[in-house]
């Protein structure tokens, strides 16, 4: 009985160590789309800054 016992809470902790490990992997997946993510996000603003400043020259020369 004992060793039955012992047994079947070795199974729970390898299955909640199993649980943790997915959960682990999936948060870290999300991090490093939420990372990659916010880096295009910057990209996109650094480009958008640099056509607004040319924007701005082209005006200034115009003028």
């Amino acid at each position: 009985m004992n060793q039955t016992l012992n047994w079947s809470n070795e199974m729970n902790v390898m299955n909640e160590d199993l649980a943790r490990a997915h959960m682990s992997a999936r948060l870290g997946e999300a991090q490093q789309l939420r990372e990659a993510k916010m880096a295009r996000a910057r990209r996109v603003s650094r480009k958008a800054e640099r056509a607004a400043q040319q924007a701005r020259l082209a005006l200034a020369r115009a003028l």
